[in-house]
């Protein structure tokens, strides 16, 4: 893999904008109507949450990622996709560089909800 070239520089008050926090994976269902997404719950400590992430054809059993802690960006607006609402994003490493992603993920187990940054 070559690295891509880095982006545009931001400022911090824009990396604040992020709320990125850390959920534990309670369930991985299909999503019927997609050949890419999955629906998963996340605990986030304070609530639950739907999040859709294009993982169907990456993994072959998605469910080993059940009970894992990732990180998730949780202040995007609700989007609709293949008749089911994601309430976040997912954020993985590698799907942007076309290599097998995977979860990013804390070097040990912290409280779910606990923020990014």
């Amino acid at each position: 893999m070559t690295p891509a070239p880095l982006k545009e520089m931001i400022s911090i008050e824009d990396l604040d904008k992020l709320d990125i926090r850390v959920g534990t994976i309670t369930s991985v269902d299909e999503v019927a109507k997609s050949d890419k997404l999955m629906k998963l719950t996340v605990d986030f400590g304070d609530q639950a949450r739907s999040i859709l992430a294009g993982i169907k054809q990456e993994r072959e059993n998605p469910d080993e990622i059940v009970g894992k802690q990732a990180l998730f960006v949780l202040n995007l607006p609700e989007r609709k996709m293949a008749g089911e609402v994601s309430q976040g994003m997912l954020f993985d490493i590698g799907y942007e560089d076309k290599i097998i992603a995977c979860l990013a993920t804390p070097e040990k187990p912290v409280p779910n909800g606990c923020r990014a940054g």
